[in-house]
């Protein structure tokens, strides 16, 4: 497999601020993965579900810690599902939407 994109993987973590607001903080992490188009299965369930898919990302299992969002090319995505497949990858797949 074709592990060739960069993918990054962005954790959102909430601290206090000096006012005792919780303020977002990002973590981000570069990724190598394989990047290819969902199925047009996947686009008809998803649109019918009020998602919006584009990208299936298949990286190795070990390198995902449940982030929910991610960043290619500067765009950012919203991860709406996963997808654990053999020889230990793991299938990512995400969604443009508002507010990510």
């Amino acid at each position: 497999m074709d592990r060739s994109r960069i993918l990054t993987l962005i954790e959102e973590a909430y601290k206090p601020d000096a006012l005792g607001q919780l303020i977002p903080t990002e973590t981000r992490r570069d990724v190598y993965c394989n990047l290819s188009s969902v199925s047009a299965s996947e686009w008809f369930d998803g649109g019918r579900a009020g998602l919006n898919p584009e990208y299936r990302a298949t990286m190795f299992v070990y390198d995902y810690n449940g982030e929910r969002i991610a960043e290619l090319d500067g765009v950012r995505y919203g991860i709406y599902r996963t997808y654990l497949a053999q020889n230990e990858f793991i299938e990512l797949y995400l969604e443009r939407k508002a507010g990510v």
